[in-house]
């Protein structure tokens, strides 16, 4: 009994070959699509696309208004250091660290 023998490199391309032809074949003997279906797809997908648009420009909006409003929250809560509270708490922080180092 033979053992498997691989295929040589003509074998390989006319079976590529043949397979690219079958698929074509195939391909033209679909019926061509009826204009009326083409034109009723079209235009669910453009509504489709329409739709999504809508959504996204109002979840723009939406997370623009929460950005907002988080800003102005926190404007309100916690109010600008001048530079001298800057300043001290800057200096407490790092006397802090150099107590800890000794």
């Amino acid at each position: 009994m033979a053992g498997y023998k691989e295929p040589g490199l003509g074998a390989r391309r006319a079976a590529a070959a043949s397979a690219r032809e079958k698929a074509l074949a195939k391909l033209k003997a679909r019926a061509p699509l009826d204009p009326a279906v083409q034109a009723e797809r079209m235009a669910a997908a453009e509504a489709r696309e329409r739709m999504q648009a809508e959504k996204r420009a109002l979840l723009n909006a939406k997370k623009a208004q929460e950005l907002a409003e988080k800003a102005e929250r926190a404007a309100k809560v916690a109010p600008a250091l001048t530079e001298a509270e800057r300043k001290a708490a800057r200096d407490a922080k790092y006397a802090a660290r150099k107590a800890r180092k000794k």
